[in-house]
């Protein structure tokens, strides 16, 4: 009895850990589009105009996707659609980055990255991975989230 108990808080405790560490992009919120018309923001100064120097390396986007894995796979789902097991309790929802990353440019997905969903105005519970991940790991998965199929 005593192990069940103890197993259920285990699984409680991790299930909160990984709804606090994930996050999302409504369906009205941001990014600067690629060819198409957005209504997503402009990324902020600081990062308008980033271009990715691992674009269409394919060993850079394998390397991607073994972050996106590790960190972003449990809300936005191992295709990148916003399905992660973490997805269902999330308000905001999750973004399908598979979806949308045709129309994201390579500045808006690293600032997203970067600074996460806690910045104006996304109000979601996405975490900032500056600081957690290096500039080269972020631009991997800005790499890999651009080889994602809607």
């Amino acid at each position: 009895m005593k192990k069940k108990v103890l197993l259920t808080i285990i699984i409680l405790v991790i299930g909160a850990l990984t709804l606090a560490a994930c996050g999302g992009g409504a369906a009205t919120q941001a990014s600067s589009g690629g060819g198409a018309v957005s209504s997503k923001p402009a990324p902020p100064a600081d990062y308008a105009g980033k271009t990715n120097p691992h674009a269409g390396d394919s060993a850079s986007a394998t390397a991607g996707q073994q972050v996106f894995t590790e960190k972003c796979s449990g809300c936005h789902g191992q295709a990148g659609k916003g399905d992660g097991p973490a997805a269902a309790g999330m308000d905001p929802k999750p973004a399908n980055l598979a979806a949308e990353q045709a129309t994201l440019k390579d500045d808006y997905i690293f600032w997203r990255i970067s600074e996460g969903g806690k910045v104006a105005p996304f109000s979601s519970s996405m975490p900032s991975w500056k600081g957690k991940l290096t500039e080269d790991q972020i631009w991997q998965l800005v790499a890999y989230i651009h080889t994602l199929n809607p």
